[in-house]
């Protein structure tokens, strides 16, 4: 059985009742994005958007994996090679193998981490499992309002804003329109100070017909966002920033070691870059 097959035998939380703010009309970008790495927090509602993807890529499942290879890599990087402590993680997803903090505290446990998501199923799971953790917390707040992110008292118990720290926006930008995109990267870069770090992932159109497939599948197949920019359009997002080596580029082909896919049947569709203030 297939991640996709098992996935779809269970029926979200374990046949726990959902918080009663969760939409069940309506998919959730979390919860597909759960689907398709193959959890177990998800709904009908959720599989119905996901199979229109599948249809368009196959292969869709990979794409998802791919993005959480590339966060692996470079938030370890972050912590060790850029010796960044502190780190905000905008629209954090539902909890998988593979969070933010266990990255990053793997490689120093002091690091603090904020995740930030407006999914209650997101804020559930995330409460629960961060319950007993002093370095860690998840906050209720919209990325289209990036300075309330960081003017929460909760984000100021951890992340001191004078000091280094770094943004992640993985698999944001792409779920907004292009005005609200480009304001919200500027909105994020001018909360930035000299020595701080931005991480941006998105999908990439790179004159591949599936691209547009699977854009046309996430605009019309029940979910309603997912736009694939192209190489131009998603250098925008890094200006007035220095990049990290090796700059904008197909998501595998950032700092890849021996746990990076050589083969990612959707190699080209997945573009990411780390930058940093001077």
């Amino acid at each position: 059985m297939d991640d996709r097959a098992t996935a779809r035998a269970a029926d979200g939380l374990d046949g726990a009742a959902p918080p009663p703010d969760v939409d069940l009309g309506t998919p959730s970008i979390a919860r597909l994005y759960d689907y398709v790495l193959g959890g177990k927090e998800h709904f009908e509602v959720d599989r119905r958007a996901a199979d229109a993807l599948y249809e368009a890529v196959p292969e869709t499942s990979q794409l998802a994996k791919d993005n959480r290879n590339h966060l692996r890599r470079a938030v370890q990087w972050l912590v060790r090679e850029a010796g960044i402590r502190q780190i905000v993680d905008l629209g954090s997803g539902l909890p998988t193998v593979g969070n933010v903090h266990e990255l990053a505290q793997a490689v120093d446990p002091g690091v603090h981490v904020v995740y930030v998501d407006n999914d209650p199923l997101v804020l559930a799971h995330g409460r629960a499992l961060l319950s007993d953790e002093t370095t860690t917390t998840v906050i209720t707040a919209d990325v289209r309002e990036p300075e309330t992110i960081f003017a929460d008292p909760r984000t100021a118990e951890l992340i001191d804003l004078q000091q280094p720290y770094a943004v992640i926006a993985a698999s944001i930008l792409h779920h907004l329109d292009d005005d609200v995109a480009y304001d919200v990267a500027a909105r994020i870069r001018a909360q930035l100070h000299s020595g701080c770090y931005v991480l941006i992932s998105n999908f990439l159109d790179d004159d591949e017909p599936r691209a547009k497939e699977l854009e046309r599948a996430f605009l019309e197949g029940g979910l309603g966002t997912g736009r694939f920019r192209t190489w131009a359009e998603q250098r925008r997002f890094y200006d007035g920033l220095e990049m990290v080596e090796p700059g904008l580029v197909y998501a595998n082909d950032w700092k890849p070691d021996h746990l990076t896919p050589t083969e990612s049947r959707v190699h080209t569709l997945y573009a990411a870059g780390v930058a940093r203030k001077p």
